[in-house]
């Protein structure tokens, strides 16, 4: 009787060490966060400029699953980064919120058929400074939904090149006042777009060399229904310069072009607008600080 009952004692013990271990093969989590800063400081200084501060968060995560024929891939992306001179407010220098979900079906090869979802947006108001008074986006304006049917070419762990010839993709403004001014590509007065058309998202992500890694995503995007040959791109790369277990230095860009986005132009610098209409944006930090990697 008493090795029965440390028989039943320890076979939970097992069966949940057993789960345990079965779930750890088919997950795998992990992610990155840091805190990149810069300061300058001046008192009498005769040759000029002024003191400033600035520091930029930024969090990477993944969570993936793989067993069988079954991929699921999950990452989340968030950046937001403030800016203070002397004598004046602090301004925004980064501020992004990126999910993206991919199912996936081995097929033949190195072929697996995938669904993708990718929503995009932002955490904070927007403001084209030194004007303060009126927001150019903030939260959920612009809102971007993504959801895609296709093909995923993964020869490795390193690259994947997702195809889709069947993709739906919405744009939402949420705020009353942008959305009457009609801003990022939709009616005025209203608070969404809809697109349907081919999407291409290539992933490449190496160490470059020992505590150097590369990571780059570009996705592609053309409407059938509205100037097909306008491709949006987007596409981002992170540099990763590892210093040692807590401190690390980043280089990150970002480009975007975006046919229903419309810019506007200065040309002579006389605080009038001459134009306004679709313009490549480029975005580039580069920052040292704490890092954690788990």
């Amino acid at each position: 009787m008493k090795k029965l009952l440390i028989l039943l004692m320890v076979l939970p013990l097992v069966g949940f060490s057993q789960a345990e271990s079965d779930s750890t093969k088919v997950w795998k989590f992990g992610g990155n966060a840091s805190i990149n800063f810069s300061q300058v400081s001046l008192s009498n200084w005769a040759a000029g400029g002024k003191s400033s501060a600035s520091g930029t968060f930024l969090f990477n995560s993944f969570a993936n699953y793989q067993k069988g024929k079954i991929s699921w891939e999950n990452s989340l992306d968030l950046g937001y980064g403030l800016m203070k001179e002397e004598d004046s407010q602090s301004v925004k220098t980064d501020d992004k919120i990126d999910f993206s979900s991919k199912f996936g079906l081995k097929g033949k090869g190195k072929i697996f058929y995938s669904a993708l979802f990718n929503f995009r947006t932002q955490m904070a108001d927007g403001f084209k400074y030194p004007d303060r008074d009126n927001r150019i986006s903030t939260f959920m304006a612009p809102g971007y939904f993504t959801l895609a049917l296709g093909a995923d070419y993964k020869p490795n762990d390193k690259f994947s090149l997702f195809v889709s010839p069947m993709t739906g993709k919405m744009t939402v403004v949420t705020d009353d006042v942008l959305s009457d001014e009609g801003a990022f590509g939709v009616d005025p007065g209203k608070k969404s777009r809809g697109e349907m058309g081919a999407f291409l998202k290539a992933q490449f992500k190496t160490t470059v060399v020992e505590n150097v890694s590369l990571e780059t995503k570009l996705d592609l995007f053309s409407n059938y229904l509205d100037t097909p040959q306008n491709i949006d791109i987007h596409w981002d790369i992170l540099l990763n310069m590892k210093i040692n277990d807590y401190l690390s230095a980043n280089l990150i860009t970002n480009l975007i072009y975006d046919d229903d986005v419309s810019i506007a132009i200065d040309k002579d610098g006389d605080g009038v607008i001459d134009e306004k209409g679709p313009r490549v944006q480029f975005k580039e930090l580069f920052g040292v600080g704490l890092s954690f990697k788990f």
